[in-house]
């Protein structure tokens, strides 16, 4: 489902969701029932927190200019490697033979 914006002369802006591509190039108002011609805006892409930004902006810019590594990274140290911890098992497989 997609949004769609309309803009009603007595209302004011209309928002209408429907299935992507079917929205028609008028629509009657829901309020008062004139019809409304559908505006075009930009879409919504900033909407995510930093954090994401800076994930989708790093994967874009690696596409043409990948990071060069000019030495290997540090091996971890003995004894303080972290192991991720186990992920927890569906009581409903609990007794399925495991490998």
């Amino acid at each position: 489902m997609a949004t769609y914006g309309y803009r009603c002369e007595v209302d004011g802006p209309v928002d209408v969701r429907m299935p992507i591509g079917t929205a028609p190039a008028a629509l009657p108002c829901p309020r008062c029932g004139t019809p409304s011609p559908r505006v075009y805006t930009a879409p919504l892409l900033g909407l995510a927190d930093r954090t994401r930004m800076g994930v989708i902006d790093r994967t874009e810019a690696s596409r043409s200019e990948p990071a060069v590594v000019s030495s290997l990274p540090a091996a971890p140290r003995p004894g303080r490697a972290r192991r991720a911890p186990s992920p927890r098992l569906d009581p409903r497989t609990s007794r399925l033979p495991r490998p």
